[in-house]
């Protein structure tokens, strides 16, 4: 595809106006919102008026008068559409890390006599540790964590698996598993299903509700684009909600937190899933970044989002590059919103580009990742992407030394 094919893409893109909402630096081509999504352009102005409207001038007031206090459940409604879920069923709080425990910890408690979390070998490492956390703290017989590889999972299914706990978009290779056959699977075998939402949530149309999923975690720095370090969210399906508690249990979660009662009486619904005090500036933040979905069609940006995709394998198949393996499936129903390449120098070329002023990023031992967030991506993105990918392969920029000093953070 050539620079004018892109072009006619741009211009005919019925979701191009929804760049203007996000304050992305005029030259740099971004790819990298699986990690961290691009700041709109109104968040800004509401954590200033947090800040300086809210608390500088209402103080603790501020948690009456503004309705602090119903920030995790008011931004969880507002979560809950894009999830397909009905009210009543989403929080916004804490971190993924953080409701993994919590949910995975409800899910035994709801199979009892079934210690096994059921998983994928190469999941998320964040969901393994805490299910091995779990396992450690409960002991032998109470919580068992069960690694299968991922095209032989759904063999562990057994009258010992209590949960099974997969990421519905694999996040180093953009694979997306079918949510409906697992999860009725799944539910075959007497077991529940937990999902992770992390690189699906805000880029595609979902179904919680409609697939029967009974438990679901995200984040909301992604494709949410709430900022670093925003708050996660929560899903617990109305038919579990009273049948179990969580372990956490903070002042937040309790039925009448400000009573101040000594002995812990749980919130009726989802509001037992809250543990701490929430962080309101971060909360307000992502309650403002959620502004720029309100009217937008999912399905359009699921359409637009595989378009990108495509595109982008399209064109470095027609490239031809030396010692690049495409990692993502081709097929657009198994594909979620990023492309991953493998090759040998991929940390060193990924920083090339960067200096270049195309920003991806990588993930052990050899995957350049490229995220496409639809609300913000062109076509014109993909055409610079693929580009700059060639020039840098093709005269050896990458080699140079300063290329290969590992950051921190990759």
């Amino acid at each position: 595809m050539n620079g004018p094919d892109f072009a006619r893409r741009d211009a005919e893109d019925p979701l191009a106006a929804l760049r203007e909402h996000f304050d992305l630096p005029p030259d740099v081509v971004y790819l990298d919102g699986n990690s961290l999504g691009a700041l709109p352009r109104n968040v800004a102005a509401r954590i200033e008026r947090t800040v300086l409207n809210e608390w500088g001038t209402d103080l603790v007031a501020g948690w009456n008068r503004h309705d602090w206090i119903g920030l995790p459940e008011r931004v969880g409604e507002r979560i809950a559409p894009l999830l397909g879920a009905e009210p009543g069923q989403v929080l916004c709080c804490d971190s993924i890390s953080v409701n993994l425990f919590k949910l995975l910890s409800a899910a035994l408690a709801l199979k009892p006599g079934r210690p096994v979390i059921l998983s994928e070998a190469g999941n998320f490492p964040t969901d393994l540790y805490m299910a091995e956390g779990l396992q450690t703290l409960l002991g032998p017989g109470r919580c068992e964590l069960r690694r299968l590889p991922a095209d032989r999972v759904l063999e562990g299914l057994d009258e010992d698996v209590a949960v099974l706990m997969l990421t519905h978009v694999d996040f180093r290779t953009g694979h997306r598993h079918n949510m409906q056959a697992i999860t009725r699977a799944a539910h075959a075998a007497g077991a529940l299903v937990l999902w992770d939402l992390a690189h699906s949530a805000g880029v595609m149309p979902l179904s919680l509700d409609d697939s029967g999923a009974d438990l679901a975690v995200g984040c909301g720095y992604k494709y949410l684009n709430g900022g670093p370090g925003a708050p996660a969210f929560l899903y617990v399906a109305k038919r579990h909600q009273q049948a179990a508690g969580q372990p956490l249990a903070g002042w937040m979660g309790h039925s009448r937190p400000f009573a101040f009662a000594p002995d812990y009486e749980p919130a009726g619904g989802i509001r037992r899933y809250l543990a701490g005090t929430p962080g309101i500036l971060g909360m307000a933040a992502m309650d403002a970044a959620l502004d720029v979905f309100e009217g937008v069609s999912m399905e359009a940006v699921r359409r637009k989002s595989l378009a990108l995709t495509r595109c982008f394998i399209e064109a470095l198949d027609a490239l031809g590059l030396p010692g690049v393996r495409l990692l993502t499936p081709r097929d657009g129903p198994s594909r979620g919103s990023q492309v991953s390449l493998a090759h040998r120098d991929g940390y060193a070329v990924v920083q090339a580009m960067i200096e270049r002023r195309v920003i991806a990023d990588f993930r052990e031992p050899d995957i350049m990742r490229f995220g496409f967030s639809p609300l913000y991506n062109r076509f014109a993105d993909v055409q610079l992407a693929s580009e700059t990918l060639a020039s840098v392969l093709a005269d050896g920029a990458y080699r140079e030394a300063r290329f290969r000093q590992r950051a921190r953070v990759t």
